[in-house]
């Protein structure tokens, strides 16, 4: 997946100065960015402060842990029946 090139804090940043009355035309055209980028980011990140941002990235990552941990128990317990299932 391509990264951005804006940091979340940036883009949180830029969100916050079109909550201040900057139009996303001008936001847009500052950054480089399509508008659509721009709502795509509002939809994403809107309302959010750095320290909400903070934790959803932690709570990410543990997902992620989680997610790895699921899967290496189930290959595990799959592994186990098949071997259980076997007929000498």
């Amino acid at each position: 997946m391509r990264t951005s090139k804006f940091s979340e804090s940036q883009i949180i940043k830029a969100l916050k100065a079109n909550e201040q009355g900057r139009s996303v035309g001008d936001l847009s055209r500052e950054l480089g960015i399509d508008k659509s980028t721009f709502y795509f980011w509002r939809k994403k990140y809107g309302g959010m402060e750095k320290q909400e941002l903070k934790r959803l990235k932690e709570l990410e990552k543990e997902n992620t842990k989680l997610k790895q941990m699921y899967a290496d128990v189930s290959l595990d317990n799959k592994m186990l029946k098949d071997v259980l299932s076997k007929k000498f």
